[in-house]
């Protein structure tokens, strides 16, 4: 584990004399920050001594409560579990009132026990070194769409999109509308100058295919972890601006059931020590390395899935005509499959791998990526021969739609106990499980609107 140099912290002190606070934030199972708000006096013994948190902050339920089956509770009484800072992870939250800083930690591999092992950044640093190991390097960029919504529920108390600026509220799609873009620049100036204070590579804006949903892409990166690192953050900083404007920002896999779902679109290839695109090659097809990362990928997906829709509400996303994938697919230049490879010049071929809903968490969903790629690599898995034109009406073999089976799988798959850690996953699944009899357990609106009067 790599980290950050106490100098990072007194050139931030120095810098930033009238910071007061500072935003503590681990990354837990669920993709959730959890930590601390603390004083600018406790910020250099963290980078000297580390700093203790609860063992049971990674075994958290998405609504924050304890799970004792994950072993991380009340066997372990709770115990304090130091963390350490992320190498480039201080920097100010441009979007708070007060001037305040945010740096990241991770669960230290040692002093962090018995909890580090559930940490879901060491997760994907070890699928990370065995790629390298293996003389890999994996370069990987993060798309992330999201619902830009009003706080303001509507007379039905549902979500809304946002107003515009002419005070309007989208009803139509618009996709890729610029007008659409331009009603919300007082939103996006700030998003894109929060960004430039954090240093994160935000690039293209779009409108996406729904009233009020968008997407701004990251820069790709040579080192796979910085990738994820900052999307991890971008989605930390999206909800922070979000709020400042009197918005919410919504990374929901499906919000809304007549319209579209937000997807984590994660791009991948591998490169060589010089960053050599090994990848790369004039045929639209690939080199044989990237199809065999394509067959390990189709062959691990399903053990997967729960990794990469991770929520009930994940699987209402998988619809046909969505630009949501429903089956285990590949194509090239081609929306309508699981796993694209882009078109473009030669040297930028990769993957784009376009299952997980924008609720999975970014370290799991890389690490269950690059672990399935180097089992395609290792078993020279073949991926069969590309879908040409609607992979909708071709699907042959559909994806599994509902958390259940998805969690019955990861559980029994010893292909995810040696890629995730069967640490890390006696925990994930502790969480998922609790999750699950917890949401079949809940009564609702709809249980009311369809059985309430004839069952």
């Amino acid at each position: 584990m790599q980290i950050a140099d106490i100098q990072e912290a007194r050139a931030f002190l120095a810098a930033h004399p009238d910071v007061r606070s500072i935003e503590l934030m681990l990354i837990d199972a669920n993709g959730i920050p959890r930590g601390k708000l603390l004083h600018r006096d406790e910020l250099l013994a963290i980078y000297e001594n580390g700093r203790p948190l609860p063992s049971s902050i990674l075994a958290l339920t998405i609504q924050g409560e304890d799970v004792e089956d994950s072993g991380l509770v009340w066997e372990v009484a709770d115990a304090d579990c130091w963390t350490y800072p992320i190498p480039g992870s201080l920097t100010l939250q441009p979007w708070r009132s007060t001037p305040t800083g945010q740096l990241q930690v991770s669960m230290h591999p040692t002093q962090g026990l018995p909890a580090a092992p559930a940490d879901p950044r060491h997760v994907l640093i070890h699928a990370i070194d065995r790629l390298k190991a293996d003389g890999y390097h994996p370069v990987m960029a993060v798309e992330l769409e999201f619902y830009l919504l009003d706080k303001q529920r509507d007379s039905n108390g549902r979500p809304q999109p946002a107003l515009q600026s002419n005070g309007v509220r989208p009803q139509a799609p618009q996709v890729y509308g610029v007008y659409e873009l331009e009603q919300l620049q007082p939103f996006l100036d700030d998003l894109y100058a929060a960004c430039e204070v954090q240093g994160l590579p935000v690039r293209t804006a779009i409108s996406e295919y729904a009233p009020g949903q968008l997407e701004l892409t990251l820069e790709h990166r040579f080192d796979a972890l910085q990738a994820v690192d900052e999307g991890v953050r971008y989605k930390r900083l999206v909800k922070g601006v979000a709020g400042k404007h009197g918005l919410q920002a919504c990374f929901m896999a499906k919000p809304f059931g007549e319209l579209a779902g937000n997807g984590l679109h994660m791009h991948v290839s591998l490169a060589d020590e010089q960053g050599n695109n090994l990848m790369a090659s004039e045929d639209p097809h690939g080199t044989p390395l990237l199809k065999h990362a394509i067959g390990g990928l189709l062959a691990t997906l399903n053990d997967a899935l729960a990794i990469f829709c991770p929520n009930a509400n994940s699987y209402r996303r998988f619809q046909a005509n969505s630009y949501a994938p429903l089956a285990k697919s590949w194509g090239v230049n081609n929306r309508t499959v699981s796993l694209r490879v882009p078109g473009g010049p030669a040297n930028s071929r990769h993957i784009e791998h376009r299952i997980c809903g924008a609720d999975a968490n970014p370290y799991l969903a890389a690490a269950a990526i690059l672990a399935g790629i180097q089992h395609g690599i290792q078993h020279q898995l073949d991926p069969g021969e590309a879908i040409v034109g609607n992979g909708y009406e071709q699907a042959c073999e559909t994806l599994p739609t509902d958390w259940l089976t998805t969690l019955r799988t990861l559980e029994n798959s010893s292909w995810a106990k040696d890629a995730l850690g069967e640490e890390f996953l006696k925990v994930f699944l502790a969480i998922k499980w609790a999750e699950f009899r917890q949401f079949m357990g809940e009564v609702g609106e709809q249980d009311w609107r369809w059985y309430l009067t004839h069952a």
